[in-house]
C-alpha cells in the first residue's frame, strides 16, 4: 500500500507558475510508473503527465505539452509537476496517481492522492 500526498497549489496569475508535488509514503516510488491528472469544475478528470518507473519516458497532454514538466526523485520519494505559462483553463484540482509497474501509463492507476486546487486568474 502507498499513500500519496499533493502539495503546492494555489492561487496565480496567468503567465506565472507553480510547482506541485507529489509525495509517497509507505513503498518506494522506484518502481512505480505516477502520473498528473486534473478535473475542473464541471468537467472530466483528464489526464496531464506520466513518468515511468526508471523517469527516463514521459509524456504530456497537448493542453500542457511544452509548459508543464513531470518529474521524479525516488530518493525523496515524490513527483513533481513544474507548470510555467499557466493560463485560465489551467484551473483544477490535481491528482498525482501511480501504479507499479515498468510501462509508461496514461490510465489504470491504482493509487491516487487527494488533490491540490490550483486556480490561475485571467
Amino acid at each position: 500500500q502507498v499513500q500519496l500526498v499533493e502539495s503546492g497549489g494555489g492561487l496565480v496569475q496567468a503567465g506565472g507558475s507553480l510547482r506541485l508535488s507529489c509525495a509517497a509514503s509507505g513503498r518506494t516510488i522506484v518502481n512505480f510508473a505516477m502520473a498528473w491528472f486534473r478535473q475542473a469544475p464541471g468537467k472530466e478528470r483528464e489526464f496531464v503527465a506520466t513518468i515511468n518507473y526508471s523517469g527516463e519516458d514521459t509524456r504530456y497532454a497537448d493542453s500542457v505539452k511544452g509548459r508543464f514538466a513531470i518529474s521524479k526523485d525516488s530518493a525523496k520519494n515524490t513527483m513533481y509537476l513544474q507548470m510555467n505559462t499557466l493560463k485560465p483553463e489551467d484551473t483544477a484540482v490535481y491528482y498525482c496517481a501511480a501504479k507499479v509497474t515498468r510501462l509508461t501509463m496514461i490510465g489504470g492507476f491504482d493509487y491516487w492522492g487527494q488533490g491540490t486546487q490550483v486556480t490561475v486568474s485571467s
